[in-house]
């Protein structure tokens, strides 16, 4: 199949069509905006100081200035969704690309693991999202491809490529070290089902390894000490596991039963949203994880599809096991799934002997259209359907809502409206996102003895006896200002988070004006 290659690219072409379009669409995530706030400082100081309790690692901030200086934004004011969701987008694509680094895996094999990266609704979805996962996968993949060459070549290039990876993942996202642990655990089992498993014969890659370990702990000290300005970062990037070991056994706000992963992939419907599945992905890695225990001989192959397959069943054992779930760690899973879903396809289409082959390329075709379709359906039409399984409690259009309604107030105000919201335990994000041109705005968790009433306030209803308490009955007779509805209806930072907004009688009467006039 000498026009594999030409596939790829295809693959990469359809995958930014589904990838690039209208990256504003979606209101921000909590999480993407305050990584989006995160990245503001870095941006507007020069200054990152990594926070091991929230956050995660540096990369996804620091890869972001590439886009912001490219585009000439130079304050937080001036940065998109554009801006910001481009990095994943380009990561995502780059896991095709990567697919180059694994084709021993078969020329038809890598083709269709290229289109199913391509079109998986989960990929394309969490390409399109501000966080740190689709750049944890790449860098995965990047270690898993760099590794194999090195082990199959022997050159040390490849294994400093491999250290860079692995250190890339460590500067990323803490869950690296799941990851890292499956494929070690994978690469192991292989050995010993290989009778691999000789010191003489793993002692010629001793020079290697330890110039992995040698690139990969560079690598993560440049991002974690801030390029050698924060050196306390390096030691908090190894605190911080102590953290994430123990929410790794919460249940309370996102525990899931086990199956949440695999209810995920194979078929998802609820609240009336859309069906959604990847079972088609699913069947074909389960025949390309046959085949691969199955098949004879030394096929340079062989080995990389046999860690592959233990390497998938790990992580969605151990991804399952952890009570702590959240949809997009559904990639590390789906990241070999995909790519022993491309080793499967050739075995499917073995299937059908002579001329009836042209049935199981039709069959493979529809199915990867089908996906194609999900993923369109998933990023355009249900972005923000809670029906949808890659939307988690996600804000609906709501807080763009607000924030235009915030814009018109400013629009009748030209020296500047003073803004206040109140919520308890600070739970007023993505809005610090859609408020980033008014930096007089006040962020509260409750009323209290310093709370200055302003021109406009937004709360939660829970706070709204405090507030009018405050608005009413603290001032003297006489200097109390009358404050009316802002919003025509509830409005809702989220499913189920309420906020209101309370505009002074005089302002609002201007903008009623304005909307009339």
């Amino acid at each position: 199949m000498r026009s594999w290659r030409w596939i790829l690219v295809v693959a990469v072409i359809a995958g930014a069509l589904l990838r690039l379009p209208a990256l504003d669409l979606r209101s921000m995530h909590t999480d993407e905006a305050v990584h989006a706030i995160k990245f503001g400082t870095l941006l507007e100081t020069g200054s990152y100081r990594y926070d091991r309790n929230e956050y995660h690692g540096p990369t996804l901030n620091y890869f972001t200035l590439v886009p912001a200086l490219l585009l000439s934004e130079t304050r937080l004011v001036q940065v998109t969704e554009t801006t910001l969701r481009i990095v994943p987008v380009v990561f995502g694509l780059g896991l095709i690309v990567l697919i180059l680094l694994i084709a021993d895996i078969g020329p038809g094999a890598a083709a269709m693991a290229g289109l199913f990266t391509a079109f998986s609704p989960a990929m394309v979805f969490y390409s399109r999202y501000y966080i740190q996962e689709m750049l944890l996968v790449f860098f995965g993949l990047a270690l898993i491809g760099t590794a194999y060459r090195f082990l199959t070549g022997g050159k040390s290039a490849w294994a400093a490529l491999a250290g860079m990876s692995a250190g890339l993942m460590f500067a990323t996202k803490e869950t690296w070290l799941i990851a890292v642990g499956a494929m070690c655990l994978a690469l192991f089992l292989v050995l010993l089902l290989r009778h691999s498993l000789r010191w003489q014969e793993m002692r010629k890659y001793t020079r290697g390894i330890l110039l992995a370990i040698l690139s990969g702990v560079l690598v993560a000290l440049l991002f974690y000490s801030s390029f050698f300005t924060h050196w306390s970062g390096v030691w908090d990037s190894v605190l911080a596991y102590q953290n994430y070991f123990d929410r790794a056994s919460e249940t309370t706000r996102h525990g899931h039963p086990w199956h949440y992963f695999l209810r995920m992939l194979l078929f998802w419907q609820s609240d009336g949203g859309p069906i959604s599945t990847e079972a088609a992905i699913a069947f074909f890695a389960l025949l390309g994880i046959v085949r691969a225990f199955r098949e004879q001989g030394n096929s340079p192959g062989r080995d990389l599809k046999i860690f592959l397959g233990v390497y998938a069943c790990l992580m969605l054992f151990i991804l399952s096991a952890v009570p702590y779930k959240t949809p997009w760690l559904i990639l590390g899973i789906l990241q070999p799934f995909v790519l022993l879903a491309g080793c499967g396809v050739p075995v499917f289409l073995n299937w059908f002997p002579g001329r009836w082959k042209n049935v199981g390329v039709l069959v493979v075709a529809l199915l990867t259209c089908h996906l194609a379709w999900q993923a369109y359906g998933a990023n355009f039409r249900h972005y923000d359907d809670p029906g949808n399984p890659y939307v988690y409690s996600h804000p609906g259009d709501d807080v763009k809502k607000i924030a235009s309604t915030l814009n018109d107030v400013m629009r009748v105000q030209p020296k500047g409206v003073a803004v206040q919201v109140v919520c308890p335990g600070d739970d007023y994000w993505p809005l610090p996102w859609y408020f980033r041109a008014l930096p007089g705005t006040g962020w509260w968790h409750a009323i209290d003895a310093d709370f200055v009433p302003t021109q406009v306030i937004l709360a939660a209803p829970e706070v709204e006896p405090a507030l009018l308490k405050m608005l009413y009955e603290s001032p003297p007779p006489g200097q109390r200002p009358l404050y009316v509805p802002l919003f025509e209806r509830p409005m809702f930072l989220r499913p189920g988070k309420e906020i209101r907004g309370y505009i002074r009688l005089d302002i609002w009467e201007q903008l009623r004006k304005e909307r009339s006039g």
